[in-house]
């Protein structure tokens, strides 16, 4: 039987997976992963169900491919240089950078593993490893190393992130009365944290999370 036509088909047929793909980046920045249904799609993309099944699998291929969306973007953004060790920074900061603006990428990342978002960006610091001279036997730890580092740092900052705004913390309010409870801990205990608490309520995640890729860069290019 030839399926007649109709206004479904032609929404359906209109349909493509980069629109799936840019409402569903839409729906994660604006209610999280629990927001991601294919319900809520469908009534974005005023189409059904089944018209969105056609060009994904699932929820996980869903997100793998916003994800991949967000992670292709911001390697493209990043131009490409002469010095590998600005390249791994540039490939980190922007990494860090995304997972703030959507922090959603980190669990798609882990629901992923081995797939293509990971793999671009295992890519861009693989390149630059090899361009740092890293010998080839240290090549595989050395981008694991600072694959781990970026998303461990870089998903719980934007967990962090998330939580604060869940639960209206400000942060500036909240790292004072950290700094204040550290300020008053027993100083033959604790006098490293008594000794930095000053420091808490101003320090810059973005900063800190770059001082950490230095280390790295600095243990890679050591004798």
């Amino acid at each position: 039987m030839v399926r007649k036509s109709g206004g479904t088909p032609r929404r359906e047929a209109s349909l493509s997976r980069e629109r799936i793909v840019d409402a569903s980046i839409k729906l994660l920045d604006a209610s999280g992963e629990a927001g991601l249904t294919f319900r809520a799609l469908s009534e974005r993309l005023a189409t059904g169900p089944g018209a969105i099944y056609w060009h994904v699998a699932d929820k996980i291929d869903l997100m793998t491919a916003a994800c991949d969306a967000i992670v292709e973007r911001t390697m493209a953004d990043i131009v490409p240089g002469t010095d590998p060790r600005g390249a791994i920074r540039a490939v980190a900061l922007g990494i860090f950078d995304a997972m703030a603006a959507h922090p959603w990428i980190g669990s798609a990342l882990t629901m992923a593993p081995g797939q293509l978002p990971a793999v671009r960006i295992l890519e861009r610091l693989g390149q630059s490893v090899v361009a740092l001279g890293v010998p080839e036997e240290r090549q595989w730890a050395t981008v694991s190393a600072l694959l781990s580092y970026i998303l461990g740092v870089g998903g719980q900052n934007a967990a962090n992130m998330q939580f604060a705004r869940a639960k209206d913390i400000h942060r500036q309010a909240f790292l004072a009365e950290v700094a204040a409870t550290w300020s008053a801990l027993d100083a033959d205990a604790f006098p490293f944290t008594r000794a930095i608490a000053e420091r808490m309520s101003t320090h810059d995640d973005r900063e800190d999370f770059l001082t950490g890729i230095d280390l790295i860069l600095a243990g890679i290019t050591s004798p």
